[in-house]
């Protein structure tokens, strides 16, 4: 059974959150059923406890959180039942105690979340007794996407004018910030410009904006759909902070549902609800595919997600009309990006750039560890400017600064084993594995090896652009091929994503940005080189082959953990494809490959294959059990 990692990243019900003013019981039997699978898997992280077993405990609040993760994200209406909210408070409880997370520790961060909370209440409760005097001047459906005024859209001009102004305001001020990058992005993508506005309703304009749906960024995107547009979301990193990378995927994503609806109402609110939960309220209202017509059978935030964007772009495409200034005089998001050594400590990253770890942090928002994720090279921001000086102090930090095999932790009264696994971005599995006899009672004083990743980094620092305006993928570092590997030439065609290709070929997106000096940009037509393992090139030129379709089914399969080849024979019957019988052919008799993920372990690794940590040792060459995200294994038959 492969071990997956779940963010931390997760809706931590709070104690003092309130009950759902309209309490709701699941009485479909399919989630019934996935509700008692969570609770059992919560027994037996607690009974695991109780044992001292905490490699199954922390299996089983694992797989219980990424089970209630999953129907999140399956049906919203779920976080409307007190049944299913009691259980995800019991669920992240545990989790905290086992990893020793203060309650302090909140998911939900930026204020947008409680205005939203403020703005859906019912219309009378926030624009009564209110008056509101458009002026006359209004730059009105001058845009691709319609600005209509009505009711709902009056509300939402009236709260930010009248009610709360000092929220617009400060969204005008940051918008200052992102909006020059934001409108250069869309305008590359084909997505109407004036969509940028969406992330004001979205995040308040804050990169670590994150919601109690586990939506993250400037464009909120949970996890799955990130994925399918090449955000990367890993213990280490979570490319959804990514102003620039989350913007792109942003564009192509709304591009995408306009291109499912046809009309970009209904393509916002997509954004919002799932297509299930949109076709629901269609119904609902008759069949009709308009989005003012479904608006009474929309969930309440739906409702105020297409108005509330209208009134935002009114305003920021007129704010002196509103009140506003014009201008707030703040910097437009720049930077100048340096690549460093994989597992490099923020904090000496930072004296080297000249500014505070906090500062270097808000430069790199993605980052939510200690250090640079365990990678050959990262692209970090620094300061516009200061790429010369940061280079000489770079090169000059002293050694036991920098990166470092296993890193040595000395125990402290009150720590435990999964608070001590999860500083260091790690499982309790690797630390049993990593320290001989290891017990699950640890003591003040002891000193335990927590292993880091593999010394294969190269420190060299090198320019790849002066700053973001003048970055280009002619300039762009390439990464470089990993041992064991082919070079593949992929052609882009239509419909692909950086998601997409690299779900296909069992890489990371960023392995394939890497590898090609790219961004999340690709064009139909487009050659990309992509490494595959020299055992499994046959496999791969054969899928290359295969059409979208098939390739989805691939995919699908992949994600599901099923046979793949098994995948590749129904994929190519579906659709029409050649070469799955050669592909299954070429499966007999060879060696398999297997890319290490977070958290991964050779043990685990080894059991899900009903191999041996030994043989795999001896296929690739280990002489420990320390292996890295990313890398590449040989997987004996």
């Amino acid at each position: 059974m492969e071990y997956k990692e779940v963010q931390p990243a997760f809706f931590f019900a709070s104690d003092e959150e309130a009950a759902p003013e309209t309490p709701t019981s699941v009485t479909f039997e399919g989630s019934l059923v996935k509700i008692a699978d969570v609770y059992e898997l919560h027994l037996k992280a607690v009974r695991a406890m109780l044992e001292q077993d905490l490699l199954a405990a922390e299996t089983h609040i694992m797989s219980a959180l990424e089970s209630m993760q999953t129907m999140i994200q399956e049906d919203e209406t779920l976080l409307e039942d007190r049944r299913f909210n009691e259980l995800l408070r019991t669920v992240t409880t545990e989790y905290r105690e086992f990893y020793g997370i203060e309650p302090e520790e909140q998911l939900v961060e930026g204020s947008v979340f409680e205005i939203q909370q403020e703005l859906y209440l019912e219309d009378d409760l926030v624009i009564s007794n209110e008056a509101l005097d458009l002026p006359d001047d209004l730059a009105l459906n001058k845009t691709d996407v319609p600005l209509v005024q009505n009711n709902q859209v009056n509300r939402h001009l009236m709260y930010y004018t009248i009610r709360r102004p000092e929220v617009m305001e400060t969204w005008l001020e940051r918008s200052e910030i992102y909006f020059p990058m934001m409108r250069e992005i869309f305008k590359e993508e084909g997505t109407p410009e004036e969509l940028i506005h969406l992330s004001m309703i979205e995040s308040g304009l804050r990169p670590t904006a994150r919601s109690w749906a586990s939506a993250v960024g400037l464009w909120q995107f949970i996890q799955a759909t990130g994925s399918m547009y090449g955000l990367d979301v890993t213990w280490w990193v979570d490319e959804r902070r990514d102003p620039e990378k989350a913007t792109r995927a942003a564009a192509q994503h709304l591009r995408d549902l306009y291109q499912v609806w046809g009309d970009w109402h209904l393509a916002m609110a997509n954004y919002n609800i799932s297509p299930r939960g949109l076709n629901r309220a269609i119904r609902a209202a008759g069949g009709v595919e308009d989005y003012w017509t479904a608006y009474p059978f929309l969930p309440r935030e739906t409702r105020g997600y297409v108005p509330g964007f209208i009134a935002a772009t009114m305003i920021a495409t007129n704010p002196e009309s509103f009140g506003f200034e014009k201008e707030y005089g703040v910097e437009p998001y720049s930077y100048d990006e340096v690549n460093v050594a994989g597992l490099m400590p923020l904090e000496a990253l930072a004296e080297a750039a000249g500014i505070t770890t906090d500062e270097l942090k808000a430069l790199n928002p993605e980052l939510l560890r200690w250090a640079t994720p365990p990678v050959e090279s990262y692209a970090l921001k620094i300061p516009s400017g200061t790429r010369g000086d940061f280079m000489i102090a770079y090169n000059k930090i002293p050694k036991e600064k920098q990166i470092q095999d296993v890193a040595v932790h000395e125990v402290r009264s009150g720590e435990n084993l999964g608070w001590i696994a999860r500083k260091y971005g790690t499982s309790v599995r690797a630390l049993f594995e990593t320290n001989e006899g290891l017990r699950s009672t640890i003591y003040p004083g002891q000193k335990i090896m927590v292993p880091i990743a593999e010394a294969r980094y190269n420190q060299t620092v090198a320019m790849t652009s002066s700053s973001r305006s003048q970055r280009s993928s002619s300039t762009q570092q390439r990464a470089a091929a990993p041992a064991n590997s082919t070079a593949m030439t992929y052609i882009v065609k239509a419909n692909d994503t950086i998601g997409h290709i690299a779900e296909w070929y069992d890489v990371r997106a960023s392995q394939i940005r890497g590898w090609n000096g790219i961004g999340n940009t690709i064009r139909r037509g487009q050659k990309l080189q992509i490494y595959v393992p020299n055992a499994r090139k046959e496999y791969y030129r054969t899928v290359e082959k295969l059409d979208f379709g098939a390739k989805q089914a691939i995919e699908k399969r992949q994600r599901a953990g099923e046979n793949i080849f098994e995948g590749i024979a129904i994929a190519s019957a579906q659709t029409g494809s050649a070469g799955s019988q050669s592909l299954m052919n070429q499966n007999a008799g060879s060696t398999r490959s297997y890319t290490v993920r977070n958290r991964d372990t050779l043990i685990e690794i080894a059991d899900s294959y009903g191999v041996t940590v030994q043989s795999i040792q001896q296929e690739n060459g280990l002489r420990g059990t320390v292996i890295y995200p990313g890398q590449v294994l040989r997987i004996p038959q």
